[in-house]
């Protein structure tokens, strides 16, 4: 065969290879998207996610969703206005999972041992649906960063409750009272800095008394609708098309 000659010989063999591209295409993309959510992941919301005395009712539940819905914001626009599709918010949240578990697993628990309770990753598949699902009604960007984002922030701790709430049972420890997560804590050294050797639900911001989850939730809910209407003008920059002016 010449090696001007074309490799595909008819047109169900260009139809073929065509699909192969496409296939390892998005193979790369949700690849990519895993990599570039968990580190976006990482740098932002850092401890608060990592470690399940740092899942409080103040900062955790304030911090993660407001940072993490930007991805999701950017990704719905993209799918959206290309393909028409309404599940970018759930598709980001399941790539950003896979790179969390790929990392809790072999980096906590097989490299360093920390036991898979201490180092789970929080839940954000019911507030993507949510998300999905208001755009896939609607059909409006406005609509889905005020209802959505406000559904984002509120649902993100009743969300992870089921997980989180064995660990904040109230326990007597050497005589002092604190919760189970606490106690993983101190049995489980991670280094010297200050802000592993203290306990974070021992915190002096309590302006709102007790009703602490309450008050962040509807404040990570706001901040949320801000994060959202700001980051899905970063997915119609991406999904803008420009040609090059013909000489």
């Amino acid at each position: 065969m010449s090696a001007l000659q074309s490799a595909v010989r008819s047109h169900a063999e260009a139809v073929q290879v065509s699909r192969m591209v496409d296939y390892f295409g998005l193979f790369i993309f949700f690849f990519v998207l895993v990599g570039s959510y968990h580190i976006h992941a990482m740098l932002t919301m850092g401890d608060w996610d990592f470690w399940a005395d740092w899942k409080d009712r103040r900062l955790w539940v304030t911090v993660t969703p407001i940072v993490l819905v930007t991805f999701p914001a950017a990704a719905q626009v993209f799918l959206w206005e290309r393909f028409r599709q309404p599940w970018g918010a759930t598709v980001c949240v399941l790539a950003l999972l896979l790179g969390e578990w790929v990392n809790r697993y072999f980096n906590f628990w097989g490299w360093t041992y920390f036991p898979v309770n201490f180092v789970f990753p929080a839940i954000l598949v019911p507030g993507a649906i949510l998300l999905d699902t208001f755009l896939m009604l609607s059909g409006s960007y406005l609509f889905t960063a005020i209802i959505g984002g406000l559904a984002w922030g509120l649902i993100f701790y009743p969300g992870n409750w089921p997980v989180i709430a064995p660990l904040h049972v109230p326990v007597e420890y050497n005589g002092m009272l604190m919760s189970i997560a606490d106690i993983q804590g101190y049995n489980y050294v991670r280094t010297g800095t200050p802000e592993y050797i203290r306990m974070v639900e021992k915190g002096t911001l309590r302006t709102f008394g007790k009703d602490v989850a309450p008050v962040s939730a509807f404040f990570s809910a706001f901040m949320s609708i801000l994060i959202y209407f700001l980051w899905h003008f970063v997915g119609r920059w991406f999904c803008s098309v420009r040609f090059l002016k013909s000489t």
